[in-house]
């Protein structure tokens, strides 16, 4: 209402067009906010059922019905339905159900299993990323210790440690990880962005899985940078200062 008439504006009376067809608006309702299930139920428009068939859907028969359970346990209920749909359907006992009754208890088992399943396959495939991203770092990493093998024979000539070498390079790692980390957490809000904009899904990003991600980014800087890095703490000066 406040979207399509502005705040605190009445619409009753007013009409609106759904799919170019008009409809008479007769009353809001109040606010209820986000569902179990995640949707916004005041981004809803009620109708008669038999006019959103015949002026929107083209058919005459019903797809679905919503039914509101008077007490919290809705079994029973469910299976009061049931009972009722066989009847009507003049099943026979034995005969398969031609409907399906799922209570709000199912629906939310089985969003619950989906986004389980869709966490392990984004946490395989962060692990493969990680993994490739890894790789990608090594060896960019021991190109850099190749190429720069006459500096780094130069600063253990003068007095540079094996373990300011290492500490050098381990560093250089890190914080090639944690700039590509930024460029993840980047594109990760604006994907959260587009789902929640297209697909209406409410997405919250909490700020300890920005945490964990510069702390992956990091470990895999260390991990993966430690090889290179010994490598270059490892080079005999003298022949470092013959490379060519």
């Amino acid at each position: 209402s406040d979207t399509l008439f502005g705040p605190d504006v009445d619409p009753t009376g007013e009409m609106i067009r759904i799919r170019n067809q008009p409809f008479t608006v007769v009353g809001v309702m109040t606010s209820k906010g986000q569902s179990a299930m995640g949707s916004d139920q005041d981004d809803v428009i009620f109708a008669p059922y038999s006019t959103i068939m015949k002026k929107l859907q083209g058919q005459q028969h019903i797809n679905s019905i919503t039914v509101s359970a008077a007490t919290p346990e809705t079994k029973p209920v469910a299976d009061a339905i049931t009972e009722v749909l066989r009847t009507r359907h003049k099943l026979m006992p034995g005969d398969p159900d031609d409907f399906m009754v799922r209570t709000l208890e199912e629906m939310a088992s089985v969003r619950s299993e989906t986004a389980r399943t869709m966490g392990t396959l984004l946490a395989a495939i962060a692990g493969v990323s990680l993994l490739v991203g890894g790789i990608g770092i090594m060896n960019i990493m021991l190109v850099s210790v190749t190429e720069r093998t006459r500096e780094i024979g130069l600063r253990m000539a003068i007095g540079a440690r094996g373990k300011d070498v290492l500490l050098q390079f381990l560093v250089e790692a890190v914080v090639l990880s944690l700039f590509g980390g930024i460029i993840g957490i980047g594109f990760g809000f604006g994907l959260a962005a587009a789902a929640e904009e297209f697909l209406e899904w409410p997405t919250t990003i909490p700020p300890n899985a920005i945490g964990m991600a510069f702390g992956f980014a990091a470990a895999t800087g260390v991990f993966f940078g430690f090889y290179p890095a010994r490598k270059a703490a490892r080079l005999d000066p003298i022949e470092a200062l013959r490379f060519e």
